[in-house]
């Protein structure tokens, strides 16, 4: 792995890390006890983590502050200070501060420096009931008592760790002696032997290739295990040559662990990683060795490998031999992550997009030329490309708990600053979404929150007067919904007050003093740019700026927004999204000369266009009882041509609404690649992308939420003139009456 590369990792594993930190941090406020124990456990061992990787790339401003932080976080573990509400502000803006040194590395920025914030470290960190020193055991700097060259034992109190610095290691930008540095924050080097047998001749060095070996003897601070020893050499594992073997102590441990583990795993590799003995990456290792000796033809036991390559000790091996034998009957597989370049994602979608096109021309092709064999062949092929083509989007998609996660936070630090008592309730986290639209949801939803804690939640007292409780109630909801995931902003406040709403899009010109509008049409009035309804402007929210934004990214990504509303009860703001930006099942349709495609989760049904209808120029159908207002998308789209006798209407719906599409023909199912469309049609409604059929003509994919939704407002507008004029017409038979 070279410098940037694992550059790039620090950053990632770092975020996480950080949002750890914050989850636990969020937690310690509400918690007491063991249990506020265990996250301030978890808060220390981010900070770190954290600091020992930025020692690794010589990030000295970062590795001090985050030094400085886990001295704080060490003297609350040993209860030297009490937890305050103060001292848990300082600790949410530590965590801020390096989150944004995070940043500055990333973006290869100046690193932030904040006087304010290391005058308060300063002034906890001084107080005279502490000692300034940590504990030998958590001391930051490697200590080392002898180094040599020599010969010398195994101490039986001490981990041993065999090091080989791969020849790359300085060539990758890493400091072999960084690695010794990190290690010694986790405990104390006792003894370091360096190895000079992988020196060549003179004549044969190369200035640029590491050749450096150390043995190293370890004594580990009480908290730290053989995993938090592997991840010292991580950035140069794949380089190098590390081998970890444990105090003999620890090997009546994982004996004793190995022995009283459940039933679960029956494969010797996963009972050593369970018990502690074995890390994962060191039995990736070892089965990869076991296979390439296979491949030689030389067949090799895997316990036997392991004591071989020093991975593990003979007694937890032999330990964990006899556990299998007691468990052949249950057997387990181990679920593991790889992180993958989502650029290398986008490009395998691309190219299942290809596929899927090359795919259709295949069975076009067969069908002109009637081959039976053929057509057999390529629609056992089509159901393959359809299963890859699902798994390959399934990789795109990710929890909308990832972005759920970060509001806790928002939620507690707007309503401090509010003077308002809130809570927050997330539900369906686990909800999946192509996580090209996770990541650009952050920001609408952000905006949305920040409006309900503002303006939605009234104050405690207001809300006693009301009969409510004292504490307001702000949720955050993921569901899938017609073929769409669906995910709501509410709160349980006082509601939108639709007069107030009017009166204002009146004074904006934005609505005629006598002009009848539906509710959810006046209530999507919030979202016209500079519109606010708020008296007072916060720091939060008020000025009118951000509602349009909200409506512009989510329509940006083939969304939509629907409002409801209850005076007094609270408002839930809802987003469709559609589930992929990338390949669907699509309803093929024409107009004309003109082909159209429907996506096939909003298809209900089709049926013909009655005559009766046409005859009478009604928009609208009696479809089982049921009023189905209803667009001719050959006037919509102005498509030349006479229509046909016989015309289709095929009936969709996204989400609680339903409208009827007019077509001149009905031309089946098919897989369409989502492409974006080009300048000119940006501006066209209805329109979602283009797709390319297998005889390589376009065609474009119709936006059935924007469809749908001139449907009925055409529909409440006919409404609206018909009421008019019907009064009009009582008026003037009062008149002539009189």
């Amino acid at each position: 792995m070279n410098l940037e590369a694992a550059k790039q990792v620090f950053y990632e594993e770092s975020e996480e890390l950080l949002a750890a930190m914050e989850a636990a941090l969020l937690a310690v406020e509400t918690s007491s006890g063991t249990q506020r124990a265990e996250h301030l456990n978890a808060m220390f061992r981010a900070a770190h983590t954290i600091k020992g990787s930025a020692g690794l790339f010589d990030l000295g401003e970062m590795v001090a502050f985050t030094h400085r932080c886990e001295s704080l976080l060490d003297r609350l573990r040993e209860n030297e200070l009490a937890l305050t509400a103060d001292l848990i502000e300082l600790l949410f803006a530590c965590r801020d501060h390096m989150s944004a040194m995070l940043a500055a590395v990333h973006d290869k920025r100046a690193m932030p420096y904040s006087a304010a914030l290391e005058a308060q470290l300063d002034a906890y960190l001084n107080q005279p009931a502490d000692s300034s020193a940590l504990p030998p055991a958590r001391r930051p700097e490697a200590q080392v008592e002898r180094q040599g060259s020599g010969e010398h034992g195994v101490a039986s109190d001490y981990w041993h760790i065999s090091l080989r610095f791969g020849p790359d290691v300085l060539r990758n930008g890493m400091d072999p002696i960084s690695f010794v540095r990190y290690l010694g924050s986790l405990g104390r080097i006792v003894y370091i032997t360096t190895l000079y047998d992988a020196l060549p001749e003179p004549d044969q060095m190369d200035a640029e290739s590491c050749y450096l070996g150390l043995e190293i003897q370890f004594a580990a601070a009480a908290h730290v295990d053989k995993l938090a020893i592997e991840n010292v050499f991580d950035f140069i594992r794949d380089d190098s040559n590390v081998r970890i073997l444990p105090p003999h102590a620890h090997i009546a441990d994982y004996v004793r662990l190995i022995k009283e583990m459940p039933e679960g795993a029956s494969r010797l590799g996963e009972i050593l990683v369970r018990g502690g003995a074995l890390t994962p990456l060191e039995l990736d290792e070892v089965l990869g060795i076991q296979r390439e000796q296979a491949e030689a033809g030389e067949h090799r036991q895997l316990g036997e490998l392991l004591v071989e390559e020093r991975l593990a000790p003979p007694q937890a091996v032999e330990a964990a031999l006899d556990k299998q034998r007691e468990q052949v009957a249950h057997k387990t597989r181990e679920h593991r992550a790889v992180r993958v370049d989502a650029a290398r994602l986008d490009g395998l979608i691309d190219l299942v997009g290809e596929l899927v096109i090359a795919g259709a021309a295949s069975q076009l092709f067969a069908k002109q030329i009637g081959n039976a064999t053929l057509l057999e062949s390529l629609s056992s092929l089509s159901e393959l490309v359809e299963r890859i083509r699902d798994e390959a989007l399934s990789l795109r998609m990710v929890p909308v708990g990832d972005i759920f996660s970060r509001f806790p936070r928002v939620v507690r630090d707007a309503a401090r600053e509010l003077g308002k008592d809130i809570q927050l309730e997330l539900a369906g986290e686990d909800t999946e979404l192509d996580k090209s639209m996770v990541d650009k949801l952050g920001d609408p939803l952000l905006h949305l929150v920040r409006n309900a804690i503002d303006h939605g939640i009234e104050s405690s007292e207001l809300r006693r007067q009301r009969g409510k409780a004292d504490y307001g109630t702000v949720w955050l909801n993921a569901y899938h919904e017609s073929g769409s995931v669906v995910i709501e902003v509410g709160d349980d406040g006082g509601g939108m007050q639709r007069e107030r709403i009017r009166v204002r899009a009146i004074e904006r010109g934005l609505l005629g003093a006598d002009e009848v509008i539906g509710d959810q049409a006046l209530l999507q009035m919030v979202f016209e740019p500079g519109f606010s309804t708020a008296d007072n402007v916060t720091s939060l929210s008020g000025r009118g700026v951000g509602m349009d934004v909200v409506k512009r990214n989510i329509e940006a990504m083939k969304g939509n927004i629907e409002i409801e509303s209850m005076p007094g009860e609270g408002t839930v703001v809802r987003l469709r999204m559609p589930l992929t930006l990338a390949i669907i099942d699509g309803f093929q349709v024409a107009l004309g000369k003109s082909t159209f495609v429907i996506p096939l989760d909003m298809v209900l049904e089709c049926l013909d266009l009655p005559a009766d209808t046409v005859a009478a120029n009604r928009h609208y159908l009696n479809l089982r009882g049921e009023v189905l207002p209803f667009l001719n998308l050959r006037q919509l789209f102005e498509v030349g041509g006479i229509a046909p006798q016989r015309q289709a209407v095929v009936v969709v719906q996204y989400g609680s609404h339903r409208a009827g599409l007019v077509v001149d023909r009905l031309e089946g199912e098919l897989q369409a690649v989502i492409k974006p469309l080009g300048q000119l049609f940006r501006g066209v409604k209805g329109l979602a992308g283009s797709t390319i059929l297998g005889s390589g003509a376009v065609a474009l994919i119709l936006d059935v939420p924007d469809l749908i939704q001139r449907a009925a407002i055409d529909e409440q507008r006919r409404l609206a003139v018909s009421s008019q004029q019907e009064a009009k017409r009582l008026s003037l038979r009062e008149e002539n009456t009189r």
